[in-house]
């Protein structure tokens, strides 16, 4: 009895030190946690993944500041295809009312309507697209003249008003030399060299007054040619001149050129004396005087003002 209570004391004693000992094992090592979100297994790639951008932040005052000269320009572009469309309507009013006649009417849309485009340039802003929005108004007349030069449609004051007599033909020659004339000077030279201005000065009003001036005083004919006359070509020096001196101080004074006078009035006569030369060559029936006049002005003037 003695010998199985002991041997029960042992074995119960030695279960409590195993049972402390396991328990103490559970304690000191609890169970491993969940590993964090960020030792997680990548996620599978998609074959196809968008990018999702968004527009950069442009400044109001940037935007503003893009915008200003553009509307300036289109307004500027509406009054002047206004003020063109206006001049020609009014030469027309004036030769169906017998007040003036068609030759006269037709030289004097010739001169002033280009000089005007030239005068129009400043009101135009200092962006990059202001020559082309001027551009606009000439490539207008172009697209009218083609029209109604080929009688897709028919606008008898225009024929009137820029045609010798009176057949619609005659739209697709010196006309539309003219106007495309007046879309290279903007586009090529613009505000940024005399050269278009003197051009423009020398085909618009040289060469308009010398017919004008040639058609009533013009008895004593060249002897090279007999379609020009002395009262003729010596108009065109002087009034090329003026006209281009005049055009070239009203953009100095605009302060687009920087020009020694003394130095320019030589030039600008240099660029007549030629201008009026070839004007009286017996060449028109070849070439007309609305592509001779100015490019030759345009050459001469680059080679005097050097651009």
């Amino acid at each position: 009895m003695a010998l199985s209570s002991c041997t029960l004391t042992l074995s119960h004693s030695s279960l409590r030190r195993h049972v402390h000992k396991y328990t103490t094992t559970i304690h000191l090592s609890p169970p491993p946690s969940p590993p964090p979100h960020w030792n997680l297994p990548n996620p599978p790639v998609l074959p196809f993944r968008r990018l999702v951008s968004f527009p950069p932040y442009i400044p109001r005052s940037s935007v503003i500041s893009a915008t200003v000269p553009l509307l300036q320009d289109a307004g500027a572009t509406a009054t002047v295809l206004a003020g063109a469309y206006s001049l020609v309507r009014a030469f027309d009013t004036l030769t169906q009312r017998n007040l003036i006649q068609q030759s006269l009417s037709r030289k004097l849309v010739h001169i002033l309507s280009g000089l005007l485009f030239a005068a129009c340039w400043p009101i135009f802003s200092t962006s990059t697209q202001a020559r082309y929005l001027a551009s606009v108004v000439p490539l207008v007349n172009c697209l009218r003249l083609i029209v109604n030069g080929f009688s897709l449609v028919t606008d008898e004051g225009l024929i009137k008003s820029v045609t010798r007599e009176g057949n619609p033909q005659e739209l697709l020659r010196g006309p539309l030399y003219y106007v495309l004339i007046l879309i290279l000077c903007a586009l090529v030279f613009w505000r940024e060299s005399p050269t278009g201005v003197i051009s423009l000065a020398m085909m618009c009003g040289g060469d308009g007054v010398a017919d004008i001036i040639g058609r009533r005083f013009g008895s004593l004919k060249l002897p090279y040619n007999q379609h020009k006359s002395w009262a003729g070509s010596i108009s065109m020096f002087i009034c090329g001149f003026l006209i281009s001196t005049g055009m070239l101080f009203y953009y100095s004074a605009l302060g687009y050129f920087q020009l020694d006078w003394t130095w320019t009035i030589q030039r600008v006569a240099l660029v007549a004396l030629v201008a009026t030369a070839v004007e009286s060559l017996p060449i028109t029936e070849v070439v007309d005087d609305n592509i001779t006049v100015p490019l030759v002005s345009m050459v001469v003037s680059m080679l005097s003002f050097g651009y």
